[in-house]
């Protein structure tokens, strides 16, 4: 018997598949108009159960770690990217078989490692353009002594011997197309030597083409001439922007309390089910409640950390103990950094389908919570 939302236990996330492939339709017009290809960034989003809804629209993925290279690999095809700050040799061993594209951090990296695995990849460095546009100093990829790549006063032209792409990421959620077009000019004038030596180009993730009003097209076309300027075949890394308002994170409203603020408890936490909320100070949007609403709640985790709260908001009634809320966009960085803090319940993921019907892509239990902390007998 199939199951409605209304019937499914909280804390939960929902996938709602048609937003999904709204934002994915953006995407395959964004390829269509520029020639530029898409690999999903797994550090942003992982959850493998909705790739066969993805894959038709992209062209692979793209790691920052070896077991994402290897989830990649397994479940989504095409072509699979792999890029880490710090790889071991263990690391190495562990992706050379199955990267398309292995992108080393540093140029000692690319030394330590070059021998080892330039019969079996295409070899590509991360390049610090010292240009940037994003919102948060944490998330600034060229900031002050950034270990993100390596500076155009440090390189060579003899490196285009060693490797055949460059990868610069250097925006996070970028919405502002004529920032992202200065950049890509500065790069185009800081390492034209470079490129015209090159096969291919990353421009990362963090361009957030899918958002409202986004002009796609002035993207599209600033993309497209410059790949024919250098005759490059580009890639983006898009994340957040396939992902974007497509998943809700579903909670209940366990207690009400009274301290000079009407504080709604729930049964979820920041810090465990929706870090990026705590780590960047970013409130969350809720469903329910109403710009213009006569009941103010802060909505507050049910973790021991004092300051652990999703947002303050607003409601037109009086919030009832069991009533659930929906978290608004909540797919971006939270999946993937889900923990077991406070030992709290894990959220079940769930992946509403285009006619109706939901789709449980997994659900946990303390013994998962218990094996990652030890070996269960």
């Amino acid at each position: 018997m199939q199951r409605t939302a209304a019937q499914l236990n909280t804390p939960y996330f929902m996938i709602d598949e048609s937003k999904l492939i709204c934002n994915l339709e953006k995407a395959k017009k964004l390829k269509e108009i520029s020639g530029v290809k898409l690999v999903l960034a797994l550090k942003c989003f992982s959850t493998f159960g909705t790739f066969a809804t993805i894959k038709p629209y992209l062209d692979g993925t793209t790691s920052s770690g070896p077991y994402e290279v290897k989830l990649g690999y397994e479940t989504f095809g095409g072509e699979t990217h792999a890029y880490s700050v710090g790889y071991s040799k263990d690391d190495i061993e562990d992706v050379k078989y199955m990267a398309d594209k292995i992108i080393f951090n540093s140029l000692s990296q690319l030394d330590a490692h070059f021998d080892t695995c330039q019969q079996y990849a295409s070899l590509g460095l991360r390049i610090n353009p010292e240009r940037s546009h994003a919102g948060q100093d944490l998330a600034d990829p060229a900031r002050p002594y950034s270990r993100l790549g390596v500076k155009a006063s440090l390189l060579e032209l003899s490196i285009t011997d060693k490797v055949e792409g460059f990868m610069f990421h250097m925006n996070c959620e970028n919405k502002d197309v004529d920032a992202f077009i200065a950049i890509l000019d500065h790069i185009s004038t800081t390492f034209s030597s470079y490129l015209d030596k090159l096969k291919w180009l990353s421009l990362g993730g963090g361009i957030f083409f899918t958002y409202p009003n986004y002009p796609l097209e002035k993207l599209a076309l600033a993309l497209k001439s410059f790949a024919q300027k250098h005759q490059l075949q580009l890639y983006l890394e898009p994340g957040e922007a396939i992902i974007t308002r497509t998943t809700d994170l579903v909670v209940s409203v366990i207690d009400i309390v009274d301290n000079e603020k009407k504080i709604a408890i729930v049964d979820s936490a920041t810090e465990a089910h929706r870090l990026d909320t705590l780590i960047y100070n970013e409130p969350a949007s809720i469903k329910e409640a109403s710009e213009k609403g006569k009941y103010p709640y802060v909505i507050a985790s049910c973790s021991c950390l004092a300051g652990d709260q999703f947002c303050e908001a607003q409601f037109d009634r009086p919030l009832q103990i069991g009533q659930k809320l929906h978290l608004l966009d909540s797919a971006g960085y939270t999946m993937v950094k889900l923990n077991w803090f406070n030992g709290l319940k894990m959220p079940s993921i769930y992946f509403k389908r285009i006619d109706g019907s939901i789709e449980t892509l997994n659900t946990f239990s303390y013994q998962d919570f218990k094996a990652t902390l030890g070996k269960v007998e």
